[in-house]
């Protein structure tokens, strides 16, 4: 119990503060990784809703020790439980059909973006990625954040991608908008590697 309080304790930065607000406030560490990769703040924190929520004592929020695998979802107390895991379904399950991490970041198609396995559950490094495929998503057909939280989740579109959307716009009815600014403007710089720190992680 204690180590949980002192997990809650360290993940503010990623973590709103305060829930209770009828809209959350984007929170920080989102901010910051959102605006590296030209993304607006509450697409990439609704599309991290969207994902991997969990409902924890300070309210619905992502998750970042989270895995679906073949469409069920798995999330775990550590890190290092969510990597045994991964490990386990790695040999068992087709790699494609594993998402990981924050932003459920799927395996096969984009595992190659991170350094290793362990480093996909690095909150930080995920969300990374993820903001950075949605970048990506939004620069093939550019106008409409929307539509690239759909490419993110079925780069083919159609009834999946549409489903996604909705579910995505759900999310941001419950965000607060970020104040003015326009991720087009904001110069691109390399993405910030922030330090998650969590007691006794293992590699």
């Amino acid at each position: 119990m204690a180590r949980c309080g002192f997990l809650m304790l360290i993940i503010f930065s990623i973590f709103p503060v305060s829930v209770s607000a009828l809209r959350q406030p984007v929170p920080a560490g989102y901010q910051r990784v959102a605006y590296s990769h030209r993304v607006p703040p509450e697409s990439l924190y609704a599309l991290a809703l969207q994902e991997s929520s969990r409902k924890l004592p300070h309210g619905i929020q992502p998750w970042p020790w989270s895995l679906n695998v073949q469409g069920r979802t798995y999330q775990y107390d550590s890190r290092l439980e969510a990597w045994q895991a991964l490990q386990r379904f790695l040999k068992k399950a087709p790699h494609k059909n594993i998402d990981v991490g924050l932003g459920q970041v799927n395996w096969g198609w984009n595992g190659r973006r991170f350094s290793n396995s362990w480093d996909a559950f690095e909150p930080y490094t995920n969300l990374n990625v993820a903001a950075q495929i949605l970048r990506e998503c939004y620069e093939r057909k550019p106008g409409s954040w929307l539509r690239a939280a759909g490419c993110y989740h079925h780069p083919a579109g159609g009834a999946a991608a549409a489903r996604y959307i909705s579910g995505i716009k759900r999310k941001l009815a419950m965000i607060e908008p970020s104040k003015n600014i326009s991720p087009s403007n904001v110069p691109v710089s390399p993405a910030t590697q922030l330090v998650w720190i969590e007691p006794r992680s293992t590699k």
